[in-house]
This record gives structure tokens, C-alpha cells and sequence, in this order.
């Protein structure tokens, strides 16, 4: 399970540094690749074998009648990518996903589960902003599923 935040910054060439705790989890449970897609306003990383999991199989089995499914299938298959992470641990990210995400120097990586959350750190603070902001709200949503 991928937990924690990390930050870091991409280089030049649109390359940022895997987490020394996330390349473990890689390596002793999948492999080097990951299918990268944009997803609310951040880039989401999937091991290759999640995404088979959480992807092809679950959302691939949505109806594409429904107008939103079918929107939303669009969007993030369009952009999902397969990347391979270097020898050095270093992740190229391509140029369409930097634009998306507003990758320009200082990016926070975040552990989801089973899924890799990369921000811009702007947008990363902006998020944690509204979640304090609306935490009574959260809060009472959490204890209502009986957490």
C-alpha cells in the first residue's frame, strides 16, 4: 500500500524521483511500470497490474450509454500512459500530463492505496486547504459510512 507524502522536483526534461518507500512497494510487489492518466486537477500513477485491477476491469465494465460514462470513459483513457521508471528511480513524465497538472518545479507525491497521486505543490496546499476547510463536513460524512 502505497501511504505518506513526498516532495520533490522535476527536472528539466519532466523527470521527478519515485520515493525510496514507493520503489519498495514496487519492486516487492510489481514491477517498474506505471499507467499514468490525469485525474482532478493531479496525475494519477497506477502500477500496471492496479490499473489491469482498478481500471480495465472495473471502470472498463461501465456503460458507455450513459453520457457521463462515456464523457468520463473519454477523458481518462485518452490520456492514461505507460511509463517505465529508470535504473536511477526517475519517472519521465510526458509534456501532455506536466500541462494537465501544472508540473513546473516542486511537486508532492502522495500515497493512495493502491494508486500514486503526483501534484503540483501549489495545487497539492490548495487541496489540503479546502479539506481543512470543510473537515466538520467530512467528518460527519466519515461517521455516517460507520468510520
Amino acid at each position: 500500500m502505497f501511504r505518506g507524502r513526498y516532495e520533490h522536483t522535476i527536472d528539466s526534461k519532466g523527470r521527478i524521483s519515485i520515493p525510496s518507500k514507493f520503489r519498495e512497494i514496487l519492486s516487492k510487489k510489481y514491477d517498474d511500470r506505471l499507467v499514468i492518466t490525469n485525474f482532478d486537477g493531479c496525475l494519477v500513477a497506477f502500477p500496471y497490474e492496479e490499473w489491469n485491477l482498478l481500471v480495465e476491469q472495473k471502470i472498463g465494465s461501465f456503460s458507455i450509454i450513459r453520457k457521463e460514462t462515456s464523457a468520463f470513459l473519454r477523458y481518462f483513457y485518452s490520456s492514461a500512459i505507460d511509463c517505465t521508471i529508470d535504473k536511477l528511480g526517475r519517472l519521465l513524465i510526458p509534456q501532455s500530463l506536466r500541462d494537465y497538472a501544472n508540473l513546473k518545479k516542486d511537486v508532492v507525491l502522495v500515497g493512495e492505496g493502491r494508486f500514486i497521486e503526483i501534484f503540483a505543490k501549489e495545487r497539492w496546499l490548495e487541496v489540503v486547504r479546502q479539506v481543512e476547510e470543510g473537515f466538520d463536513q467530512i467528518r460527519d460524512t466519515l461517521a455516517s459510512l460507520g468510520l
